[in-house]
């Protein structure tokens, strides 16, 4: 993998999880993510339609966390990588999806899932077997 561009400590408030209260009350998560790809032609060009527009990522990103639901945090972070990849000429993308406050019964800091996608990752079973 070559660059990479990276928007840490997102901060969104929905209503995601396995518990009916988490999903009724709603809390805060925090997404990351990594965009590997050759910025090169954006640095020497020095021109922001070469490259990848953060505002554009960040929105994205707002509209499946904040508009979407989920059980799972794995399921959050995997939706927002198909939209990454699919929108994006990208070598792969990192997503890191955390909940600061998590119902587990005990004290925990945060809970996070870690995803790795390539583009290779958004073919589907039929498109494999060609």
């Amino acid at each position: 993998m070559s660059d990479r561009i990276v928007v840490r400590d997102m901060e969104f408030y929905a209503y995601h999880g396995v518990f009916e209260a988490e999903r009724e009350i709603g809390q805060r998560f925090e997404v990351d993510v990594e965009l590997h790809l050759d910025l090169r032609s954006a640095a020497q060009a020095d021109d922001i339609d070469q490259s990848i527009n953060y505002v554009d990522v960040y929105t994205a990103i707002k509209e499946i966390v904040e508009e979407q639901e989920f059980r799972l945090i794995e399921s959050l972070a995997e939706a927002i990588a198909e939209v990454l990849l699919s929108a994006y000429d990208l070598e792969a993308v990192v997503v890191r999806v955390r909940k600061p406050s998590v119902p587990i019964g005990g004290i925990v800091g945060e809970v996070e899932v870690e995803i790795t996608r390539t583009p290779a990752d958004l073919r589907s079973p039929a498109e494999e077997e060609l």
